[in-house]
């Protein structure tokens, strides 16, 4: 075998003994072998390597089946902490979480619009100090730092190629922070990242292949085949905001028309509702200020018909546009996120009934469909994700 194959394989078997530690532990070295069908001193040497390195540890003794009690194994949640960041459009959010994704530090930083690409790249660098001076205690431990970069990102140069929510084109993030900042650094789209999110500590941790949808201010989709993200030749998979639904719909922000983006995100529910006002429907829609997604969902709370429309149709438009990606991809499993899906009691029917309508076979139909439960902060853990991901991969080494 090929020096290079020989470590592939290896890498590839630390890969698949921490992530059973991460999802199942306490376990023990018995057990790993017996379910991921590794041999025993495969595991071994390799348990013994990752306590070296600080990401397991040994725990209590398990339960005995006739011989010596089993030294119980899990994750060394404090040997090692990430910065997760959620970079843009309205602020710049971060974190700083150990292994498990447990929050140690929050750190959130309002952006001034229209703002330059050293401005942005400036507030980035504002924004790592801080989380530093708030987790000196931490520090000596940190080992990276992920960003989640809304808009078309090259993950292998770690740079924005275009951020069209801030108009900012070509930031080469990864090559400034490290300038700054002696870690690692990751940069992905923000939309991706979630799905690492979702399958590291969220509801995809058994989805050999995952989509995740993203629907705020605009829509984007992350998908991990096999635990892996997968990014595209030009690294634009999983734009599904910009999926053509009408050729002769609503100019979308990408300056394409009739988009995805253009039905389902929050400016599109809001652009609705004031039509459903200016066609003079009885709605108490017509006593907000400034209308937004939120304040239809409110409506609807309170028992607006019209508001309740709005959100039902936009279930509707959800469905085909996951219809969509279920005849292209057939997921095993799409997770839902973003503000919109605060409304997921008025959108999952209609977008359970689109499915089942639309879906071409009886397992398609069957495709599991859920909201995230990771609350507030699912992007910049979707960046830590992303450091994680990277650690397990690289035998727990990580260089720039």
């Amino acid at each position: 075998m090929k020096r290079g194959s020989f470590q592939q394989m290896k890498a590839l078997n630390k890969s698949i003994i921490l992530t059973k530690i991460l999802n199942d532990g306490p376990i023990s070295r018995a057990q790993i072998a017996k379910e991921t069908k590794l041999t025993p001193p495969t595991v071994g040497t390799i348990v013994k390597e990752l306590i070296e390195q600080k990401m397991v540890i040994e725990g209590s003794q398990g339960q005995s089946k006739g011989g010596r009690k089993p030294t119980m194994l899990m994750i060394n949640q404090n040997g090692h902490y990430m910065i997760g960041i959620d970079a843009g459009p309205r602020n710049i959010d971060a974190i700083l979480t150990d292994l498990s994704g447990k929050i140690f530090t929050h750190v959130e930083t309002r952006l001034t619009l229209p703002i330059t690409e050293d401005q942005f790249l400036a507030k980035l660098i504002e924004t790592v100090d801080t989380v530093l001076q708030k987790s000196s205690q931490y520090e000596k431990d940190i080992i990276g730092i992920g960003v989640a970069m809304h808009g078309v990102v090259d993950a292998d140069k770690g740079e924005a190629l275009f951020a069209p929510n801030l108009n900012l084109r070509q930031m080469p993030i990864a090559s400034i922070l490290s300038t700054h900042f002696p870690y690692y650094i990751k940069v992905e789209n923000d939309a991706r990242v979630l799905a690492l999110g979702e399958k590291w500590f969220g509801q995809g941790k058994n989805s050999e292949r995952l989509v995740v949808v993203n629907i705020g201010n605009g829509v984007g989709s992350g998908v991990t085949i096999d635990g892996e993200l997968y990014r595209g030749e030009s690294h634009i998979a999983g734009e599904i905001g910009h999926m053509t639904i009408d050729l002769n719909g609503e100019q979308c922000t990408c300056g394409n028309r009739g988009c995805l983006q253009t039905f389902i995100s929050g400016p599109a529910i809001a652009k609705r509702a004031n039509k459903r006002i200016e066609q003079g429907d009885q709605t108490s829609l017509t006593e907000v200020d400034q209308m937004t997604a939120l304040a239809v969902f409110q409506a609807a709370e309170a028992g607006d018909q019209v508001a309740q429309e709005i959100l039902h149709q936009t279930g509707t438009y959800i469905g085909v546009g996951l219809i969509n990606l279920i005849h292209t991809l057939n997921p095993s499993q799409i997770v839902l996120t973003g503000g919109v899906t605060k409304a997921k009691d008025y959108l999952m029917p209609n977008i359970r009934t689109t499915i089942n309508d639309r879906a071409l076979t009886t397992r398609a139909k069957q495709t599991i469909v859920s909201v995230s439960d990771l609350a507030d902060h699912s992007t910049a853990l979707g960046a830590v994700a992303l450091i994680i991901g990277e650690l397990f991969a690289t035998n727990g080494k990580l260089t720039n």
